[in-house]
């Protein structure tokens, strides 16, 4: 017996449509679903501009920024999966803006600069004398 032509056709959209959650997770933007959807209740992802919840369902074409420990994604959906797949495959499943990407790797860029720039561990001996006698000048 075939299945009524309707029923077959809202099927198909069906299976275009992925969960939020699960689409973060896929695409390895959050290591689990927890961490995805504990940011997408704290506001940190969004969904072309708005707040939204983590069963939000997501197709192709939406627009997804993501903000984690200060830095920014904004990424395109171009295919929705549902089962976390290998590094290269989920990189297929999204697409980002070249200038989105350049002023993250910038802001990383100027972030390892300044952790080089700091002193490593605790002041020796002759550091803590020199300081002693920079603060004890009159």
């Amino acid at each position: 017996m075939k299945p009524h032509p309707d029923v077959t056709a809202a099927a198909e959209p069906a299976r275009a449509k992925v969960r939020l959650d699960r689409w973060l997770w896929a695409v390895r933007l959050f290591k689990t679903r927890e961490l995805a959807g504990t940011a997408i209740a704290a506001g940190q992802v969004r969904v072309g501009g708005e707040r939204v919840k983590p069963a939000r369902a997501l197709k192709p074409g939406d627009r997804v920024s993501v903000k984690r420990a200060g830095l920014l994604w904004e990424a395109e959906v171009v295919e929705t999966i549902e089962r976390r797949v290998g590094a290269a495959e989920a990189a297929k499943a999204w697409r980002e803006d070249p200038a989105v990407t350049a002023a993250r790797e910038t802001e990383l860029a100027a972030r390892r600069a300044a952790a080089q720039a700091r002193p490593a561990g605790r002041p020796t001996k002759r550091d803590r004398r020199a300081l002693d006698d920079f603060l004890n000048e009159p």
